[in-house]
């Protein structure tokens, strides 16, 4: 089984994240739609969307959305803020959800990078880009690989509802990884996480491969321009 199917259904996973920066998420999505333009009649795509706090913002937008993502978990928690204009799907990226459907896709919070073989990354964004509608939009929002490495918090331990994680990072073989293990219940549990070290040079490709072009590059969620040395995250905006 692929690391994160295990990981994402686990109910540790959603314990651990628990205390995610909704307001974060909003001021991401509040600006990204400024600078869009984007018409309320339009629809959302949010890819791997897991338990839907941007779909969710979205949609109080005024937006029609459709979250997927491959966690059974992650789609059970979403579809408890479901309504007629916000829909949640299980779902693996690599496959086309709607073709030629949305005007917009997102791929949000770093959920990409989680396959072993760039054909599989390829295939997740064909799927994307084969989405959308002519001119529609992808925005990826990524971290900054080079800034992540090099400020990579080697060890941590985080103690949430009773539980204390021990999270232990790296990078090896051009992945990031995070070895999480504690203890609950008297049984053991050991999870990782692993994520491809995909820099712009390798997005740029994927991106041309698949027919999109990228028509701007932020490096942060307050839409500031992206400098490899210092931005934390790599977001990019395509155009079909």
């Amino acid at each position: 089984m692929s690391w994160f199917i295990e990981w994402f259904n686990s109910p540790y996973y959603h314990i651990l994240y628990k205390n995610r920066d909704f307001n974060e998420a909003e001021v991401f999505i509040n600006n990204l739609i400024k600078y869009l333009n984007i018409d309320k009649n339009n629809s959302v795509i949010d890819i791997a969307c897991g338990k839907g706090r941007h779909a969710v913002h979205l949609n109080k937008l005024g937006f029609n959305v459709t979250g997927i993502d491959i966690s059974n978990n992650s789609i059970f928690e979403a579809k408890k803020h479901e309504n007629n204009k916000l829909k949640f799907y299980i779902h693996d990226i690599r496959k086309v959800f709607l073709p030629n459907n949305f005007n917009l896709a997102v791929n949000l919070f770093t959920s990409f990078g989680y396959f072993n073989s760039e054909k599989e990354d390829q295939a997740v964004i064909n799927s994307m880009a084969k989405n959308l509608k002519k001119d529609g939009i992808l925005v990826i929002d990524f971290m900054n690989v080079k800034k992540a490495i090099q400020n990579l918090v080697l060890y941590e331990e985080k103690t949430i509802e009773n539980i204390t994680f021990y999270l232990r990072r790296k990078y090896i073989s051009n992945f990031i990884t995070k070895d999480i293990s504690f203890k609950h219940l008297n049984k053991e549990y050991t999870f990782q996480e692993k994520v491809k070290a995909i820099d712009l040079d390798n997005f740029s490709k994927l991106i041309k491969n698949a027919g999109l072009e990228i028509i701007n590059i932020f490096g942060s969620y307050t839409l500031k321009d992206f400098n490899i040395k210092k931005s934390d995250r790599l977001i990019l905006i395509c155009r079909k």
